[in-house]
């Protein structure tokens, strides 16, 4: 089995169960645990994409659920429609080019989460992370190093983001064909690498990430981003983050999700207060 880069891919056992971690959450108290996860952050072009997930506790773990980058297209997309079917609450959040060349990617990241949380409509008792504790994140919260591998709740919200964040690119690409983005999502794959030496960079491309490989790189009047043009990056991103925020038909009433259009300096990055329980 291959990822979408060609690499070949360790196959192993999807995930059937809650893990030992969600379960321990549990019995400290409280039921609803929201896994966190976010995708894009090492790519050269569109946002960084997060997402926060409830899922029923009660349920049975979804068959086939696992770290979005150790199933196919096809299977995320699949279980991206089971979770959404299932799920009590779906919050993502983005953040854009704009705002990852101005505060920089690991900001940027904790920016998204914070917006995927805010958009919860449920109050969650546990917030689990993948990755590493994250100090300027104002939610208490589990870090779980590998955790899209190792929590149910973590590898649907990879899933929901992933999802997510492939149909913007897909989308972005037809605007900008060339750069391969359906197939390489922004990336830095050596077709996307080619493309950018034959044909410079676009607003859509993070130009903190290229510059120090593409020194050599004519960007002309692309290497500043105009007002104008900033403003129809945040309507890509606000039409399919938002679009593909909804979960099953039945509860899309649910989640009105509104992409935030200010530009936060990252000194000021103030969360929107967590739903409260009613």
């Amino acid at each position: 089995m291959t990822d979408d880069g060609g690499r070949v891919r360790r196959s192993h056992r999807r995930r059937h169960r809650w893990s030992q971690i969600e379960r321990d959450l549990r019995r400290q108290g409280g039921t609803l645990i929201a896994g966190v996860d976010e995708v894009g952050r090492g790519s050269l072009a569109g946002p960084v994409v997060a997402c926060a997930v409830i899922m029923p506790p009660g349920d049975r773990a979804i068959g086939g659920v696992d770290d979005s980058k150790q199933l196919t297209a096809a299977q995320r997309v699949t279980l991206s429609v089971r979770i959404r079917e299932h799920a009590l609450s779906i919050g993502i959040g983005a953040a854009s080019v704009r705002e990852i060349d101005r505060i920089n990617i690991y900001h940027a990241t904790v920016l998204a989460m914070r917006r995927a949380l805010s958009r919860l409509t449920l109050p969650p008792d546990h917030v689990l992370i993948d990755g590493k504790q994250i100090r300027t994140l104002p939610v208490t919260h589990t870090a779980v190093v590998g955790g899209d591998g190792r929590c149910f709740s973590i590898a649907c919200a990879s899933i929901i983001a992933k999802v997510t964040r492939d149909r913007l690119m897909q989308s972005l690409g037809k605007r900008h064909p060339g750069y391969l983005w359906e197939r390489n999502a922004g990336y830095g794959t050596p077709a996307h690498w080619s493309a950018l030496e034959s044909q410079g960079s676009c607003r859509h491309h993070r130009h903190l990430f290229i510059s120090s490989r593409q020194l050599t790189l004519d960007f002309g009047s692309t290497a500043v981003i105009c007002e104008e043009a900033a403003d129809a990056m945040h309507d890509d991103i606000n039409d399919h983050v938002a679009a593909d925020c909804l979960p099953h038909e039945s509860q899309a009433s649910q989640f009105a999700i509104r992409y935030s259009q200010s530009e936060v300096p990252s000194s000021q990055l103030a969360v929107p207060p967590m739903p409260t329980s009613a």
